[in-house]
């Protein structure tokens, strides 16, 4: 039988990384005239990448640069959208603002990391920019205090094709990106590796892997444990390709670190938790309330949250601990879908800064 070749897919870059580059070369050439083709950018996980202008334009008060995203091969709404960000002057000790052009959502209700009243660009992305503002402003001499307007072509139209509506983004779509770089969407292909991550987990002798859903939740683990790289199996939203996996080939130890939200659907038994294909049952959270000595006026409000960080910064706020008692939650599903496997688990549930929440250690602990 002959072997099926299968081709690797291409990584692209993330939204936020072109508005980024496009930012980063507007406002060299409003300092000096010129712009930078191909300009680079540092990736927030280290290491640099250039692009391509697709456009560009400069007058004594602003300029702007257009990047044409390449989302590699996934299948993202944006896709060859025209990417731009145009730069203007602020006052001394401005710092720098942001702003959302054409295209470009606002953020109109709470839990979500930007505030209402605010565009839809996301934390990440904006420390990007910054940083970019800062590179250009300390080789010239420039203050670096700068409004960037961030605009994507046709925005608000592929924003229908999104969740953004239903999370209270108007107007267009969000500037997303926690590393700069699109990992190519493919399920088939994304279990496949995480397979072949334990395989070779097993192989070399390790005892204790690690399925985390991003990058911040990836770290928080890197931080509490100094475990070879091999043992970071690229989860994501595929818990059950991974836990279904451990069944039959068990590993040890096994720590899950993911946020709130992904991880009140796994403690519900769901195997996916992208967005598009589970979503967070807000009457399960009240009965997380509840347990939690929740006040009935919270309780009562959680059923029409927008989000789940929502109730969790409403119940932070009221000092109650419902991370710890979702990590608990959470391994009780975990445990289900593992059957009888030897695998002794730990979940750790954390924020978008990495921080932990709340845990429940392993079996022997």
């Amino acid at each position: 039988m002959s072997k099926v070749e299968t081709k690797e897919l291409r990584r692209g870059w993330t939204t936020g990384a072109c508005a980024t580059a496009a930012a980063k070369a507007a406002y060299t050439a409003l300092l000096t005239g010129t712009f930078p083709d191909p300009v680079e950018i540092t990736l927030p996980k280290g290491g640099t990448t250039d692009f391509v202008l697709t456009r560009h334009g400069v007058s004594p008060t602003e300029a702007f640069a257009t990047i044409t995203k390449d989302a590699g091969d996934d299948p993202d709404v944006t896709h060859g959208a025209l990417i731009t960000s145009t730069v203007r002057i602020l006052p001394a000790g401005d710092g720098v603002r942001f702003k959302a052009g054409e295209g470009v959502g606002t953020v109109t209700r709470p839990g979500l990391p930007i505030s209402p009243g605010e565009p839809a660009i996301n934390p990440v992305p904006r420390q990007m920019m910054q940083t970019a503002i800062a590179e250009v402003a300390a080789r010239t001499g420039a203050p670096g205090d700068v409004e960037i307007e961030v605009s994507i072509a046709g925005g608000t139209e592929l924003a229908r094709k999104t969740m953004n509506s239903r999370l209270g983004i108007v107007g267009g779509l969000s500037v997303l990106g926690t590393t700069g770089i699109v990992r190519p969407f493919s399920c088939a292909s994304w279990i496949a590796s995480i397979h072949r991550g334990v395989d070779v987990a097993r192989a070399i002798g390790l005892t204790h892997v690690v399925g985390a859903t991003g990058a911040s939740s990836e770290d928080a683990v890197r931080a509490r444990y100094d475990l070879d790289e091999t043992a970071f199996l690229d989860m994501g939203d595929f818990a059950g390709g991974l836990l279904k996996y451990l069944r039959n080939h068990p590993v040890e130890r096994l720590t899950l670190a993911g946020g709130f939200a992904k991880f009140s659907k796994l403690a519900q038994g769901a195997l996916d938790l992208h967005s598009a294909r589970s979503s967070v049952d807000f009457s399960f959270l009240q009965g997380l309330l509840r347990e939690a000595g929740a006040s009935d006026g919270l309780i009562e409000s959680a059923a029409s949250a927008n989000t789940a960080k929502e109730i969790l910064d409403r119940s932070l706020a009221e000092k109650l601990d419902l991370s710890t008692l979702l990590a608990k939650r959470t391994k009780l599903a975990v445990r289900q879908i593992l059957r009888n496997a030897p695998v002794s688990v730990e979940v750790l549930v954390t924020d978008r800064q990495g921080n932990i929440l709340g845990e429940c250690g392993f079996d022997d602990t």
